[in-house]
């Protein structure tokens, strides 16, 4: 079966070109196509399998990041009189599609409701200022929750990715949300120490996320958001100490885009 991937554009993105070089690399074929086109009803979102909602500054973070595009989501409407946005991508999921939103993705469906989910459409978390006050761009280590549902993750441990936002500190409305994220395991991704535990400490952590987490999924485990990017390492020579290290010649962030691929074939 071939896997269509689409990656959506405009509005302030900025990493469409490497996510979508990522979902070609494993495998998926793949198009960039402008937030315009899909409200115009000139693109369909359900003509696809993958949906990827890039990093960026969407709307130029007004309002705070993705908040602008999460009011989009949720009130404009197809062709001005179709379905809303939200209600496509509803159908989208419902229909077996998988999300992968990174940084300003996942900034956006938290703020949208998308995740965690239960119900979809109410917002339950957030991602809000870094605890350090200023714009954080590092690399950092990834624990990865292996009971948790998430597709795209299975089989992985750890991984090294970087992260580059100004507002990355994920945050919980209640306690109860937050028992319910952990004890769900839908916290997928956590940053973490050299040996591999989750941490606050700064800057493993870069935004002082509660509980650590870095990436979190829904339920079913096909939606996925998180901050660091896995579109920026798809080669040895992306990371900063590939001259230094004996690296694969495939970067650690290919592993998210491959597990996508290859549960959309139908191979487990």
């Amino acid at each position: 079966m071939e896997v269509k991937a689409l990656v959506i554009s405009g509005n302030g993105t900025n990493c469409e070109m490497e996510t979508a070089y990522a979902c070609r690399y494993a495998g998926a074929s793949t198009d960039i196509i402008h937030l315009s086109n899909i409200l115009n009803g000139n693109s369909r979102i359900s003509n696809y399998h993958f949906l990827n909602l890039a990093g960026g500054f969407l709307d130029g973070d007004d309002l705070g990041s993705a908040q602008v595009e999460s009011i989009r989501l949720k009130y404009a409407r197809i062709k001005g009189e179709g379905p809303t946005l939200l209600e496509e991508i509803i159908n989208f999921i419902n229909n077996g599609g998988l999300i992968l939103g990174v940084c300003n993705g996942f900034q956006t469906l938290v703020k949208a409701g998308l995740l965690p989910g239960n119900p979809i459409g109410k917002r339950r978390v957030s991602i809000t200022f870094n605890d350090s006050a200023r714009f954080e761009d590092r690399w950092v280590r990834l624990a990865i929750n292996r009971k948790s549902p998430c597709v795209f993750t299975k089989g992985l441990d750890q991984i090294e990715l970087p992260v580059r936002h100004g507002e990355g500190k994920f945050v919980t409305d209640t306690q109860h949300t937050l028992k319910e994220i952990l004890e769900g395991n839908l916290a997928t991704a956590f940053y973490s120490d050299k040996e591999g535990s989750p941490t606050m400490a700064y800057p493993d952590n870069p935004n002082g996320s509660v509980g650590a987490i870095a990436g979190v999924c829904d339920v079913t485990g096909r939606i996925f958001g998180l901050m660091p990017h896995p579109e920026a390492y798809t080669h040895a020579t992306n990371h900063p100490l590939w001259t230094r290290l004996s690296l694969p010649e495939r970067g650690q962030g290919l592993a998210i885009f491959d597990n996508a691929v290859k549960f959309l074939k139908g191979i487990r």
